[in-house]
This record gives C-alpha cells, structure tokens and sequence, in this order.
C-alpha cells in the first residue's frame, strides 16, 4: 500500500544532508513551508544551498535558517526587502553567497529541471551583468541568454491537502512556485493542513499529482 503521509517534522527531514541544495516554496511568507523550515533548522544541516523567490522575511521561516548560519548559497530573484536583515548581515559579513535570477528566469529554469530540458534560451539579462560570461544567441532578430536548469536534491512545499498518495492541492496564491518545485527536487516534502483520504481529493482540482511527492506531514506534526 502507498502511504507517504507521515506525522513527524523532525522525521521528514531527517535524511537533509550538510551541503544539500533545497528548494523552498513560497512568495515571501505566502506558501512558505514554516513548520519545515523550523525542522530543518532543528536537524542541524549546515552549508545548504537554498533556492527561493526571496531570501527571507523578518525572523521567522527562512530568515531564520539563515540566521541559524546554515546557508551556503541563496539563489532567488528579490534578497533585499525591508526585513531581510538577516541576509543583509550574512552578505555584507562574507558568509554567504548569492546568485540573482530574474523571477521569469527562476520559474523557467526550475521547470525546465521538472520537464528534463537540458537548458532553455531566455531574453531576459540580454545585455545586462546578469548575462555576463553566458552563451548569447540571436533567434528571428531578437537576442537571447542560455541559461541551465535547476535542480535540487529536496523541495520543501506548502499545500492545502494531501492524500496518501502526494497529491496536493493549493490553496489561492500560496500554490505560487510549490508546483513547478515539486517536479525539479529527486525528493519533494510537502506539509499540508490536513491529509485526507482517498478520493476526497476532486481529481480536476489537484495541481501536483503525488508521483512528483515523496512524504506529506500533516500540519501540527510533532517536530
């Protein structure tokens, strides 16, 4: 029988290697998977490389992994908000490293890693530093980057619910880059509200089928 549900926080994530590159859902704190983060942080994996649309809000979610000195590496298209101090003071003191993508390019490369594509051409950076040291190529008179995939060794997502089986549905925006992540990690994790049964999920409204999830945590899980 297929299960991938699990009760446990702390289990989930238990298997996140030092140095691992993890994906984290969400749009600022919208769809951010907090309770994970908190487990993660808890676990003690140091040196990870985090790829998300920003690069934390406040002290809380992924600001805190940062705080906590476990990042690496943040690849994202906005790292500096008015409550990003956290990464502000990681950047300026050296301790951590920081890969600008334009947010069209970030969804498209992370779904380019979900679709298999070996890379993709994007006019977006066309001229810019962004675009510096990269392939160029003129298509039908207009100029494009070569940029590659991204891929990660584990997604942490947030949806609404999850069966047994991985598949999800979202709840209003907070589905934003969850979907396009779950297809690009070997290992997607994704904490839900709450793990329904079997075929109380209506099939026209799951967005990720659970052959691209791997374990659902119910919210409130232990950690």
């Amino acid at each position: 029988m297929i299960d991938k549900s699990r009760w446990n926080y702390a289990s989930v994530v238990a298997d996140i290697p030092d140095g691992a590159t993890v994906m984290v859902g969400g749009f600022g704190t919208a769809g951010m998977p907090d309770e994970l983060i908190d487990a993660l942080i808890a676990h003690g994996a140091r040196g990870l490389t985090i790829i998300n649309n920003n690069a934390g809000n406040g002290d809380t979610g992924l600001a805190a992994l940062i705080a906590s000195k476990r990042v690496r590496k943040v690849v994202c298209s906005f790292p500096r908000q008015t409550d990003s101090w956290h990464f502000d003071a990681a950047y300026k003191a050296g301790e951590i490293e920081l890969e600008l993508v334009p947010q069209g390019n970030l969804a498209a490369r992370i779904h380019a890693a979900g679709s298999g594509l070996g890379a993709i051409f994007t006019p977006t950076g066309y001229g810019t530093e962004l675009a510096a040291g990269k392939e160029t190529r003129e298509i039908d008179g207009r100029h494009y980057v070569l940029e590659y995939p991204l891929h990660a060794d584990f997604a942490l997502i947030k949806a609404d619910r999850g069966d047994r089986w991985g598949n999800l549905v979202y709840r209003k925006t907070a589905r934003n880059f969850g979907p396009l992540m779950a297809m690009a990690a070997k290992c997607t994790i994704a904490q839900v509200s709450e793990v329904v049964a079997l075929g109380e999920l209506d099939p026209e409204a799951v967005v990720t089928p659970g052959i691209f999830v791997h374990r659902v945590v119910a919210a409130g899980g232990k950690s």
